[in-house]
């Protein structure tokens, strides 16, 4: 298996420059959502003259590649997404955005061209005992685009359900790069955004008593669910609430009809994401009634946490040490607070997400802008590794079977 390692890496080292081009391409024309046509264009066409079925999503922008080995076997999934986000780009990269609004600030572009290198690398083999799916993913930046390729039916495209599947994420930040980060169970939270307007009776400024003001009971809510939220979950299986935007009125001397406020919720188990939900109503509408006002709350359920299968886990762990050195993977002290749709996938399937770190080579991980930034940069170099990263869990998981 070490000569099938290095002979791995030095394929995939042999497609870098193919796959810088690749990824530089998505990044200067970067897409926003689940429906994003040039860049399924330019995942179809550097899949090209592979022994690939292919086929595209209805409802999105996405692509599903399946390679049949040349044995019957399992099933093992790899997934990467493609979407952007919605930011105008702030770094001095000469292949930086074209397009105002819209960035790859999250490192998916990567993710793409090593996905297309993993399966440029596997598509040499002939002897896989099973087959492999790779799912191009749009709309992973909160549109559930993992979700709609599920119900499309990216789970049952060979006709058998994956016995695996794994996902890398690169880091603009926190990792040095090539260093591969991972653990079992929880490894990414659970988002859910919550909205809540306040109700009360506007009037003149001057006299506040012959109103019902909703600003000082929406003011009490905010602070109520910080404290919520400290005082109700243990302190290792945390809730973090963070409101995000609150608008209410439009002159200094007028009490509004209405205040509201827009908040994310992140959790880290299944069991707290449903118990905040139930809590968060109660504070809320107890507040609003000490104030004489009336509340509505609409509370959103996004992503669900991003649970690593114990067994899949250190399966990859021992894959990453194997294939790029014992010092080049960590085992992650505790979970992410960011979230993933990739959670929809590992709920439905045994597998795991790993971190991948892609800190520019100028910059230091524990400074440096991380994703999400409009002035977060990726390592291209990385491209290689986790084409074949993704290629070595494939080969190792069917050989497993």
């Amino acid at each position: 298996m070490d000569q099938f390692v290095n002979h791995t890496l030095a394929e995939a080292a042999a497609l870098q420059d193919d796959l810088q081009d690749l990824r530089r391409d998505l990044h200067t024309e970067p897409e926003l959502g689940l429906h994003l046509p040039a860049t399924q264009d330019k995942v179809l066409r550097s899949l090209e003259g592979l022994p690939l079925e292919i086929t595209t999503g209805r409802a999105l922008s996405s692509v599903t590649a399946v390679l049949r080995g040349g044995a019957p076997g399992p099933t093992v999934l790899l997934r990467a997404d493609m979407d952007a986000l919605p930011l105008d780009e702030h770094t001095g990269v000469e292949f930086r955005s074209r397009r105002t609004g819209a960035m790859h600030a999250c490192g998916h572009d990567l993710h793409t061209a090593m996905l297309v290198g993993a399966a440029r690398l596997l598509s040499r083999r002939d002897d896989l005992p099973g087959s492999v799916v790779f799912m191009f993913q749009p709309g992973e930046e909160g549109y559930a685009g993992a979700r709609m390729m599920i119900d499309e039916g990216v789970l049952e495209a060979t006709w058998q359900k994956p016995v695996a599947a794994y996902a890398l994420h690169v880091t603009s930040s926190l990792l040095p790069s090539g260093f591969v980060l991972c653990k079992d169970g929880p490894i990414m939270a659970a988002a859910d955004t919550v909205t809540v307007t306040v109700h009360g009776k506007g009037g003149h400024s001057s006299m506040p008593y012959v109103t019902r003001d909703p600003i000082p009971a929406a003011c009490e809510m905010v602070g109520a669910l910080q404290t919520f939220v400290t005082r109700s979950f243990n302190v290792f299986d945390p809730v973090v609430l963070t409101v995000g935007s609150f608008h209410a009125g439009d002159a200094p001397n007028v009490i509004p009809h209405d205040a509201m406020f827009t908040a994310t919720v992140r959790s880290f188990s299944a069991e707290s994401q449903k118990k905040v939900q139930t809590g968060l109503r109660r504070v809320v509408e107890g507040i609003a009634a000490a104030h004489d006002v009336s509340a509505d709350v609409d509370y959103r359920v996004d992503y669900p946490v991003t649970v690593n299968d114990p067994g899949e886990a250190a399966f990859l762990g021992a894959a990453a040490r194997g294939l790029l050195g014992e010092d080049r993977y960590m085992d992650a002290p505790h979970p992410v607070s960011a979230s993933e749709d990739f959670s929809f996938v590992l709920d439905a399937v045994p597998g795991a997400m790993a971190l991948l770190g892609a800190c520019a080579p100028d910059r230091d991980p524990l400074t440096a802008p991380g994703n999400h930034s409009a002035e977060a940069e990726f390592d291209d170099s990385v491209l290689a590794r986790g084409s074949a990263l993704y290629a070595e869990l494939a080969l190792r998981r069917l050989h497993r079977g």
